[in-house]
């Protein structure tokens, strides 16, 4: 299956340009959507061969490349389109080929009747392809492709509904800054190349090469300017402080593009390229350091955002943000393995919670429709009471939203608490890592709190909707359910892969199977450290307490939003009426969109219409319509020589001999 590498990219692709330039003429949605979904269903089949061919090898063995051909061959420089199949690409794989199947099934009946369904599908393979090139690439540049590639079609999807000014914007937004986070990882590449290169004469961007030749990064300047840049790149794509704002507004798309972006492909990105380079980052604790305090500050502070949202798709948006800060926060500790085992487990609940508020958007505009009514059918505050009439959306969003609250025995409490446990038990940032523990913990506490509130405004208490309106609301179809029952049942298993060992010596010395999975992966990384003197916090009782704690917070934030929102609906209007600029700085994002348009926006577009009309206008068409305006002047004056006059052209002749004539008599 390893020689089959490289169909789990070209499937989707063949699947875009189909429907990209046939879709128009197929016409028939069922024949669209069945050749987009389906040729990611054969990457999935393709990925899962050579997941099982993988785990059939020893551990040591599971390292593999294929290269296609040579892509770029330059003097010492030279690239491949070639893949690498290990523990860490397989897994990613899976993630996006499985997760992104299901995501495509459910946009065949959530798109139904769009005018533009062969593009969005279109679209959505596309992006399908570019993900799974970044994350199958074998080196930095093919990586590069892809993660050039999953921003290119975030514009497209984002800017869906291009008709819609705010749809417009909200691409151009993303597409602007990720522009600058990819400036950053260009120069990451371009300073890790010449540095092997001009030091150690080692010229290679290959993944395994770079591996190999690790103990040539020694710990320093260079090697921390390079982890840096390569986070700047992280943060544009993963959204993280300071360039997360353009995550928020990509709800402007379709919602199945947002379980796309936010599960499966784009914003894990960044956590996949830091986990990729692993062996680059533990040589720089300060880069660590950076990578763990963004990722720390970036979960609290869109958690508390996330408590004061309205739109349901909002709500998980700023979700998403805190989440992907849990992972960079893993990273940042050194527990690369957790990182990705929340990468993982975050995909299946959040893709679930995603569809699931698309179902719910879907009932709604539907039962609005019949009332012709113009509310918004994604405001929370509209709804109220629909698990009576959509229970099979309602239990599997119910399950999602329990293991991203952290409930025990769900996927998202296994990945969480051995994050939390490493923030605090790492050997790496010492004093700080109380700090680190603290802000984790509160994120954990904000989260249960406002998801449980999303629950309970949209599901739970009085229905808010007219009599009318709630007689047409009903269950979403087949086609969008099933997606969602397969993502809820792996937002409740799909955590009992890793189990930590203090939970695992309680079910008969069960093992970490995910951490023993991608031990190969991060060998160097862990022997780096245990070389060098890191020792962490060994204590199983501290463990025992701190899981304690995280699950004791998780309850507390469930049980503060149902008192809140279904016992006593009245006290947050009192609250919010007590604590008005509170409430308005939260709601209105700590306002930093418009910090951000006035430092940066406003003054660019400033300077942008400056040069246009001061300078360009000014001085360039200055020049150039002085020059034409001199030529326009001496030939009106010339024009008149030239009259058409045969007795005028002979006085010409005459009148310029006897000049000449003269000049010579009188000289």
């Amino acid at each position: 299956m390893f020689d089959l590498v490289w169909l789990i990219p070209l499937c989707p692709l063949i699947g875009s340009v189909i429907n990209g330039l046939l879709g128009k003429k197929i016409k028939n949605e069922t024949v669209i959507g069945g050749i987009a979904a389906g040729s990611v269903f054969a990457s999935f089949m393709v990925a899962c061969g050579i997941l099982f061919q993988l785990l059939s090898l020893p551990g040591e063995e599971r390292v593999i490349q294929k290269t296609i051909f040579t892509w770029i061959q330059s003097g010492n420089f030279k690239a491949d389109i070639g893949f690498l199949i290990d523990p860490l690409s397989a897994t990613m794989l899976m993630i996006v080929t499985g997760v992104g199947f299901l995501i495509h099934l459910y946009s065949i009946g959530y798109m139904h009747g769009e005018e533009g369904f062969y593009r969005y599908f279109s679209y959505l393979n596309l992006f399908t392809f570019s993900m799974l090139c970044l994350v199958s690439g074998n080196n930095l540049l093919l990586m590069f492709i892809g993660w050039e590639g999953v921003g290119l079609c975030s514009y497209l999807l984002i800017g869906y509904y291009f008709h819609k000014k705010s749809a417009g914007d909200a691409g151009k937004k993303a597409f602007v800054m990720n522009r600058v986070g990819d400036f950053g990882f260009l120069l990451g590449t371009f300073t890790l190349f010449w540095y092997l290169g001009h030091n150690n004469n080692v010229w290679t961007i290959n993944f395994v090469e770079l591996a190999k030749n690790a103990d040539l990064f020694v710990p320093g300047a260079v090697v921390t300017t390079i982890c840096l840049c390569f986070f700047l790149g992280a943060t544009g794509k993963s959204a993280q402080i300071p360039l997360y704002t353009w995550l928020p507004d990509a709800m402007e798309g379709p919602t199945p593009v947002s379980a796309l972006i936010h599960a499966a492909t784009m914003v894990t990105a960044g956590v996949y390229m830091i986990a990729r380079m692993n062996f680059i980052y533990i040589k720089s604790p300060t880069a660590l350091l950076v990578v763990a305090c963004v990722g720390a500050a970036t979960a609290l502070f869109a958690a508390t955002i996330g408590t004061a949202q309205n739109d349901i798709k909002r709500v998980l948006a700023y979700s998403t943000v805190s989440q992907l800060g849990y992972m960079f926060l893993a990273m940042g500790v050194g527990a690369f393995t957790a990182g990705v085992f929340h990468l993982m487990t975050h995909a299946f609940f959040k893709a679930c919670l995603f569809l699931g508020s698309g179902s719910v958007i879907h009932a709604m505009h539907h039962a609005l429709h019949h009332e012709h009514s113009e509310a918004d059918p994604q405001d929370m505050r509209n709804m109220g009471g629909l698990y009576k009439k959509m229970p099979v959306t309602f239990g599997t969003f119910f399950i999602a939203t329990l293991a991203i609250a952290g409930v025990p025995g769900l996927a998202g409490f296994f990945s969480k608490d051995e994050i939390l446990w490493q923030a605090f038990a790492n050997p790496h940032h010492h004093d700080v890592n109380y700090a680190l523990w603290a802000a984790g913990a509160i994120a954990a506490g904000l989260t249960a709190f406002y998801m449980f509130r999303l629950v309970c405004m949209t599901f739970f208490g009085k229905t808010r909707l007219s009599e009318k309106a709630w007689h047409h609301l009903h269950e979403s179809p087949w086609v969008i359910t099933v997606p969602l029952v397969c993502l809820a049942f792996l937002s409740l298993v799909g955590g009992w892969v890793g189990v930590p060992k203090v939970l695992g010596e309680l079910f008969g010395e069960m093992p970490n199977y995910f951490e023993h999975w991608l031990e190969p992966v991060f060998a160097y990384s862990t022997q780096y450290s245990i070389a060098h003197g890191a020792h962490g916090v060994h204590s199983v009782a501290l463990e025992w307490g701190l899981m304690g704690t995280s699950v004791v917070i998780a309850f507390a934030g469930i049980g503060l939003a149902f008192a809140l929102y279904v016992i006593a609906p009245s006290i947050p209007e009192k609250f919010t009426a007590t604590f008005p600029a509170l409430h308005r700085a939260v709601y209105n994002k700590w306002y930093i969109d418009e910090i951000y348009d006035f430092v940066f926006v406003n003054p660019c577009k400033a300077l942008g219409n400056f040069l246009w009309k001061g300078f360009d206008v000014v001085v360039v068409d200055g020049i150039v319509n002085g020059v034409a305006a001199v030529v326009r002047g001496f030939s009106g004056i010339l024009r008149y020589v030239q009259t058409g006059f045969v007795h005028n052209y002979a006085f010409s002749m005459v009148l310029g001999v006897v000049l000449i004539v003269a000049v010579y008599l009188f000289r």
